[in-house]
């Protein structure tokens, strides 16, 4: 987990911004925009914290990391998230 976090804050650094967009695809093809990603709590699962709008869209989910297709990582928003940064832990 530690080096996923670094190397969006090396993308960040990249990119001149403090909070890029990311966004993480599940293999059943499920996309959700994160403030951020944990490690705990372990075993193989992740805790991803989701942002969204959306009353139907849960604020956090425990997957296992095996259902990670895929991590984008954006310098700027699109319009609908406007108010969307991810929180880069300190080292």
């Amino acid at each position: 987990m530690e080096r996923l976090h670094r190397a969006i804050a090396a993308f960040a650094a990249e990119q001149g911004i403090e909070t890029p967009v990311v966004e993480v695809e599940l293999m059943d093809s499920a996309r959700f925009v994160l403030s951020r990603i944990d490690p705990e709590p372990g075993y193989g699962l992740v805790t991803i914290r989701v942002v969204d709008d959306d009353d139907d869209t849960p604020d956090a989910l425990i997957i296992p990391v095996g259902t990670i297709k895929r991590i984008e990582l954006r310098k700027a928003p699109e319009e609908r998230l406007a108010h969307v940064g991810f929180s880069i832990p300190s080292p």
